[in-house]
């Protein structure tokens, strides 16, 4: 019924966090920028920022699609109260059960999968760092 609110929410923080890690990253490499009197080789990171984001697509992607499908089968309309099991309070009783079963349960299958993503990527380029430092030796 509204299994997809719980993502959203999650999706709502993160993407605060996104905007607020990006502009501060920006704001490092403007620093770096300045300083062009002592230049160092970069190198090879992941961004938070850049997490961060495959975090989001994740997210809004999932939340988009089980809204679309809860809006496909009646459970979400475009007037108020927006979902129908708001309309009883044995309905909305039943909703909020699921929010905090289904919908609790898969924000966390998603965080999870996108933290065995970032640990991949992250050996991926541990390993290349190595390689690279191998070479400049």
């Amino acid at each position: 019924m509204a299994c997809f609110v719980v993502p959203g929410a999650e999706a709502v923080v993160v993407t605060a966090a996104y905007f607020v890690a990006k502009k501060r990253e920006q704001k490092l490499e403007l620093l770096k920028l300045d300083n062009t009197a002592r230049y160092e080789t970069a190198e090879p990171r992941i961004t938070w920022s850049k997490r961060l984001g495959w975090l989001l697509a994740l997210l809004w992607g999932g939340v988009l699609l089980l809204a679309f499908e809860h809006f496909w089968h009646g459970e979400v309309v475009p007037f108020p109260p927006f979902l129908t099991a708001m309309s009883s309070p044995e309905d909305t009783a039943e909703m909020l059960a699921e929010m905090g079963s289904v919908g609790v349960s898969m924000a966390v299958t998603v965080t999870a999968v996108w933290g065995l993503i970032c640990a991949v990527a992250e050996a991926k380029v541990r390993k290349l760092r190595t390689a690279l430092k191998k070479n400049a030796a």
